[in-house]
């Protein structure tokens, strides 16, 4: 089983990962592709295309079924099934695409998500801090980056001058408090 940085309370840990992130293979569609068994990831389109089937599953089997956004996919795009996940991912398929930020911090502060926020993709080390900042509370690292290194990520910085996801005050507001 792939191991996640995951935070616990209010500590980040590695633990194991049970979910499964689908992704639709090149030849299949969102309703030919084949669910794998366990906790999956779905992206939107199975969703829309296979919703009666996936809560099905749920009920009857206990596999409990999430969603993933591509980063052309904005919340508002699974707004009014939000309390059917009890995890969403967020994909970053390069480093150098931020739209994921923007997504994350309106599921957290516009739409009110308080399940898991997962960040999937081409997500490293330099990367956690900023995206425990955004409203991400578990990561999954691209191949190769060790969990456990990764940890300290999301220690690089003691003090933050913005309000953000995680701390809606700003600094000032903070030390006046």
């Amino acid at each position: 089983m792939p191991s996640i940085i995951k935070k616990h309370q209010e500590e980040y840990l590695v633990v194991d990962d049970p979910w499964k992130l689908l992704r639709i293979p090149p030849g299949e569609t969102a309703e030919t592709v084949r669910l794998p068994l366990w906790p999956l990831l779905v992206p939107v389109s199975v969703w829309r295309a296979r919703r009666t089937e996936l809560i099905v599953r749920e009920y009857e089997y206990g596999w409990p079924v999430g969603v993933w956004l591509a980063p052309d996919e904005g919340p508002e795009t699974i707004a009014a099934d939000l309390d059917d996940f009890p995890v969403i991912a967020i994909d970053f398929p390069k480093f150098t695409d931020g739209r994921g930020y923007s997504t994350a911090r309106l599921l957290r502060e516009r739409y009110r998500y308080r399940g898991e926020l997962r960040a999937v993709g081409d997500v490293g080390r330099d990367q956690l801090f900023f995206l425990a900042r955004a409203g991400f509370d578990a990561f999954v690292l691209k191949p190769g980056e060790d969990p456990h290194a990764a940890l300290k990520g999301l220690r690089d910085f003691s003090v933050t001058y913005q309000g953000a996801a995680d701390d809606p005050l700003p600094l000032f507001r903070r030390r006046t408090a």
